[in-house]
């Protein structure tokens, strides 16, 4: 089978994976699209937590980006939405429907504070078929972007790797106390791919402005060794900034989702090649 996903394909080979794309400003046209299409980064980060929640703008990129022939990135868009409960995120399902509907290829759920707010973030982006509960009416659309038929789009749509099959690449922001106190039970969620730690959001929790000085106190390195740990028990893959002098390191000690630059990208590359 070809992916659709290409970060997927990377990750089944246990190869790292690399994002460009900030948590907010992105360009959201068809021009932008096409200038997408030949990016080195394995899928772009579109932030709609930060960013404008612009559909429309969303749709047109997507649009742009899937008129390249042949291998394109990913996209995977930060939800507006934050997991602090069940009943938070049931009410904001909709967000999930809209942007799975302009052809997205996952999602990332940021603040995953409890377990049942990350069911229901699973339980939204599958069709009720599998016993999710998106619903009919956008395969068409998403389809189109992922050059499928509607039936096969809706054959694939569906979490990776709950769905071995499945094109979806879910991940959760493990970025506060509160989080970080469930951690343990919210990536052991399946259909949950990949986790970070959020290290800026993690330090304000902890009463420190988000510097990379702050990041590396005793109590911010215990949180992102815990989050750490939980992924790698739950067989989850786990996401970090890396420069180019750190990249090598971090993949050795697990680390498979990198925040990094083209040079540090080049060099985790052939580092996993061998």
């Amino acid at each position: 089978m070809t992916r659709i996903n290409r970060a997927i394909a990377q990750l089944e080979r246990d190869q790292p994976i690399f994002y460009t794309g900030g948590h907010a400003g992105a360009e959201l046209t068809v021009e932008a699209g096409h200038a997408m299409q030949t990016t080195w980064a394995d899928y772009i980060n579109v932030g709609m937590e930060h960013g404008t929640f612009d559909v429309a703008g969303l749709e047109a990129f997507m649009r742009g980006l899937s008129e390249a022939a042949g291998d394109t990135p990913a996209v995977l868009v930060e939800l507006p939405a934050t997991g602090t409960s069940r009943e938070a995120m049931a009410a904001n399902t909709w967000q999930i429907t809209q942007l799975l509907g302009r052809g997205v290829h996952g999602l990332l759920l940021c603040h995953a504070e409890s377990r049942g707010a990350v069911e229901v973030f699973v339980d939204a982006t599958r069709y009720s078929f599998r016993g999710g509960s998106r619903g009919n009416g956008s395969q068409g659309t998403a389809a189109a972007i992922w050059g499928l038929s509607p039936d096969d789009y809706m054959e694939r749509a569906d979490p990776w790797p709950l769905n071995p099959g499945g094109e979806l690449l879910l991940g959760l922001k493990i970025e506060n106390r509160r989080a970080l106190e469930n951690v343990e039970e919210t990536v052991s969620v399946p259909g949950i791919a990949f986790a970070e730690w959020g290290p800026g959001d993690m330090a304000m929790s902890f009463g420190f402005r988000p510097t990379r000085e702050n990041w590396e106190r005793p109590e911010l390195r215990e949180a992102r060794n815990r989050v750490f740990n939980a992924c790698r028990d739950a067989g989850v893959r786990f996401l970090e900034a890396a420069e180019p002098d750190e990249v090598a390191a971090k993949y050795d000690e697990g680390v498979r989702v990198f925040a990094a630059g083209e040079e540090a990208a080049r060099i985790g590359r052939e580092h996993a090649a061998g």
